[in-house]
């Protein structure tokens, strides 16, 4: 089958999709569409390749974890999420950006900076952390 112009997501389009899809449903079903086989991670606590992720992502999953984007952008095959991680039933979050590296619509490599949120502090300025 040959997608049309229509059918062609943007890569910003595809992350979104990965994150609702995989990260809010815990759904790992959905990783073979989204992710290449040779996924390239630089979270130390995650192998590689796409077996590396699901391998991880089931413990986190048990978390039951939700990410709150508030944030994007694309910068040619680079996409940038700027988010809220909660978690169901326990107290904290972590203010979390990920930058996704895509290759023929599929996520070939990540990065991600991670802040946990400590809810009894409103921060020095009063801005708070969004």
């Amino acid at each position: 089958m040959r997608l049309t112009e229509e059918d062609m997501m943007t890569n910003k389009e595809i992350v979104l999709e990965f994150i609702d899809k995989v990260f809010n449903a815990w759904d790992l079903t959905e990783c073979d569409r989204f992710m290449r086989e040779d996924y390239i991670q630089h979270s130390p606590e995650v192998k590689n390749g796409r077996d590396g992720f699901k391998e991880f992502a089931k413990g986190f999953f048990s978390e039951k974890p939700h990410m709150h984007v508030f944030k994007t952008a694309e910068d040619g095959d680079m996409v940038f999420v700027f988010f809220k991680c909660t978690f169901e039933g326990r107290e904290g979050a972590a203010k979390v950006c990920d930058i996704y590296r895509l290759e023929g619509g599929q996520l070939a490599e990540h990065w991600d900076i991670l802040q946990p949120i400590n809810p009894n502090d409103p921060g020095a300025n009063g801005n708070g952390h969004f």
